[in-house]
């Protein structure tokens, strides 16, 4: 028995001397690990610092050369006609379905009505931003 209790106690040694020096080997990684991602961050601020610093030069030479900035780039999407004009669609077909007997028939009329007071809407809306929008750049 006494060879049995030396067995036990070798092998007990033996798990808790692996288990210490796995205990160091994953405290270096988590470091290694760390450090791995502070230097990602720097190495991201750099990065933005640059394009921050090539973003200045150049609106610093849009403003020489008397061009508009980026932020001043008008952007693309519908005009006021569009929009006024597939709202006014929109409604016309639910108002039409809603108020003629014949739903399929009512929903037509109204969608098509609606398009053309929606569009003539937006229309006068676009020209009205125009109006004040040259009168603001002069």
């Amino acid at each position: 028995m006494t060879v049995m209790k030396y067995v036990i106690v070798l092998f007990s040694a033996g798990i808790v001397l692996m288990s210490c020096n796995n205990k160091a080997a994953r405290e270096a990684e988590i470091k290694m690990a760390k450090q791995h991602v502070v230097d990602s961050m720097r190495a991201v601020a750099a990065k933005k610092r640059t394009i921050d610093s090539m973003r200045m030069v150049e609106a610093h030479h849009a403003q020489v050369n008397n061009q508009p900035a980026e932020a001043e780039k008008k952007k693309k999407g519908w005009s006021g006609t569009a929009k006024g004009a597939a709202i006014g669609a929109g409604t016309g077909a639910v108002a039409g379905a809603v108020i003629d007997k014949k739903h399929g028939e009512g929903a037509v009329v109204g969608g098509l009505i609606g398009a053309g007071v929606g569009a003539a809407t937006g229309a006068v809306i676009d020209s009205k931003h125009k109006k004040k929008k040259k009168k603001t750049t002069q």
